[in-house]
């Protein structure tokens, strides 16, 4: 403890926290950091934003949050990457609605579920409409036929995302709920994810009916957004986890628990989930952060805490809603206290999980436990390898008969004997601590009072049953290698022809004159579908289209996973082979 007070503090930049601060300032009370609420001259170990990463001020350090999370999480965006990825693993990604994206592919809407009612007349969907930028469920509303999707001109402004609706969700109380997890995506490269253990769940204040014309208009029975029912007379603000309108997630998987339900099963499921949705994402995360901090430039490390809504299904299937990249971290909640007069009351529930994500979160990237790691690695070579394992030493020394020399080389030997054994040097001392931990050594000084970590690793805990989907991932990295200019997300022509070039993929049947139109042709219609004016050229999902387009020229056979698979491994090849004779030139 006195070791702990004697080292310089932890110093964090809260001054751009926003609504976040007083979870924040909970939780660096509790951890005895230094915070700085109106920033500082010198650099911070930290910054805490509250919005996005915009600041080209921040030169060092770790911010908490990526440049490009925000618009790599709008629905669009996400829904085109899930649809990549289903298109690749069809089974794998079976956990997100089908969605269409409006204006753009209204006719390919209209045309699908006239071609699914024909087939089966039985069918009667529902289905919603989400403003592509909206929060809070604002411009969202449910339609019964694609001819009900309001075509005033704020579709062509705001785009805008249809999927269908879940009809049949899981009732607690008679009511629907959604869960709000809280996902803590640590680091980009190499891939690390976190999941609370607990989460909030959120209810709505009527009780559910299945959707019909009478009742679709319902805000309070359909959508579960918080935003939207706490102007409802029916929310109940409690202090308990396990009644009132928010509530843990703990306390449901307790009642799911005592009626039988398998509660590991569908923890299991839920992680599943938000690895393979992180997993669709990085990506383009990539083509962001490379562009915002180019390798090789001074610039932060960045980790964030994402919100995923989850909503369960009668058969307690999990289904992605949608991926906040903003979650409200605010543990107190407005009360009007008479007309037009309000005050903010505290909220016992979202201070116990939120404060829990946020304090942990510091915790896992406290940087004085990396300096102190690095300092030990430095003293002692190959100390990275092992898994250090610190637990208490009983030496007992056995004086006889001998003069105070003898007895002075003895204290000396035990210290340094115990010292070993703390490193885990000594044979049979090495024990590696669960995955997802915290390592032991950081028991001591302040955190020596605090709980457990409420954040458990997933990745790379379970890197290997996942692994075998980053495909995309893969082809983002070439992408990348072939954007020339740093700073740039795009894709010019005279890039694109060198990807082909360098890996031998024009042939007598696919001339270079194919490989201009197969970009332009390509090009253009991402670029008319609005997705990003600044920059012309090839953006990664539009290079991602082309890459299976080639995929699928060459490899006829077999299915799209294995061609994309097989076209990856030949760049990869080619382009390994030419960088070995690069050096062999190099070295001549």
């Amino acid at each position: 403890g006195a070791e702990s007070a004697r080292r310089p503090g932890v110093t964090v930049d809260s001054s751009k926290a926003k609504t976040s601060l007083e979870a924040l300032k909970i939780s660096l009370r509790q951890l005895r950091w230094k915070e700085f609420p109106f920033g500082r001259r010198l650099p911070c170990d930290i910054y805490w934003h509250g919005v996005s990463f915009h600041d080209n001020n921040i030169f060092s350090g770790q911010v908490n949050k990526f440049p490009g999370m925000t618009e790599t999480v709008r629905k669009i965006t996400l829904s085109r990457a899930m649809r990549t990825m289903r298109d690749l693993f069809p089974l794998e990604y079976n956990f997100y609605p089908r969605s269409w994206i409006l204006p753009e592919e209204l006719p390919l809407f209209v045309a699908e579920v006239r071609m699914l009612k024909d087939s089966n007349p039985s069918w009667k969907p529902t289905f919603i409409v989400k403003p592509d930028g909206g929060c809070q469920g604002d411009g969202i509303y449910l339609i019964k036929d694609p001819s009900d999707i309001r075509l005033t001109g704020s579709i062509q402004i705001r785009p805008a995302v249809v999927q269908e609706y879940i009809c049949k969700p899981l009732l607690v109380d008679k009511l629907k709920f959604d869960i709000r997890l809280y996902v803590l995506l640590k680091s980009l490269e190499p891939l690390e994810i976190y999941i609370a253990k607990d989460g909030l769940s959120r209810f709505c204040t009527e009780p559910y009916q299945e959707p019909t014309l009478k009742n679709l208009h319902q805000v309070f029975m359909h959508l579960t957004n918080y935003s939207l029912n706490i102007h409802s007379g029916n929310f109940i603000h409690s202090d308990s986890a396990n009644t009132g309108s928010k509530r843990t997630f703990s306390s449901i998987l307790c009642r799911l628990s005592s009626r039988g339900a398998d509660v590991k099963k569908l923890w299991s499921d839920i992680i599943s989930l938000v690895i393979k949705t992180i997993i669709a994402l990085t990506p383009e995360l990539k083509v962001y952060y490379q562009s915002d901090i180019p390798a090789g430039k001074p610039g932060p490390t960045c980790f964030q805490i994402l919100g995923f809504d989850i909503l369960l299904m009668k058969d307690l299937k999990p289904v992605l809603l949608e991926v906040n990249a903003n979650p409200s971290m605010r543990i107190e909640h407005e009360q009007e206290l008479s007309p037009g007069v309000f005050e903010n009351v505290p909220s016992p529930v979202d201070e116990k999980v939120k404060v829990a994500v946020i304090r942990d979160t510091l915790r896992l990237i406290d940087p004085q436990k990396k300096k102190k790691k690095d300092a030990q690695c430095l003293l002692y070579p190959g100390i990275a390898d092992r898994k250090l394992q610190l637990k208490p030493v009983k030496i007992q020394v056995k004086y006889g008969m001998k003069d105070k020399q003898h007895k002075h080389h003895s204290l000396k030997l035990s210290l340094k004997l115990k010292f070993y054994l703390k490193l885990g040097l000594c044979q049979g001392s090495e024990q590696a601590p669960g995955a997802g931990e915290e390592p032991p050594d950081t028991a001591l000084g302040p955190e020596a009072a605090l709980p457990s970590l409420c954040l458990k690793q997933v990745f790379p805990k379970y890197a290997r049953h996942f692994s075998y989907l980053r495909l995309v991932d893969r082809v983002a990295a070439l992408f990348i290698r072939f954007l020339g200019v740093k700073g740039t997300t795009k894709l010019g022509p005279t890039g694109f022809r060198t990807f082909i070039r360098n890996c031998k993929l024009s042939n007598s049947n696919f001339s270079m004159a194919a490989v201009d139109i197969l970009y332009i042709d390509i090009t253009r219609r991402w670029n008319s579908m609005g997705i990003d004016h600044k920059e012309s050229g090839m953006c990664l999902q539009a290079f991602v289209e082309a890459f299976f387009c080639l995929a699928q020229k060459k490899y006829k056979a077999l299915p799209l996973h294995k061609q994309v698979l097989s076209l990856i491994e030949f760049c990869e090849c080619r382009l390994a082979a030419l960088h070995g004779k690069r050096l062999v030139w190099g070295c001549g």
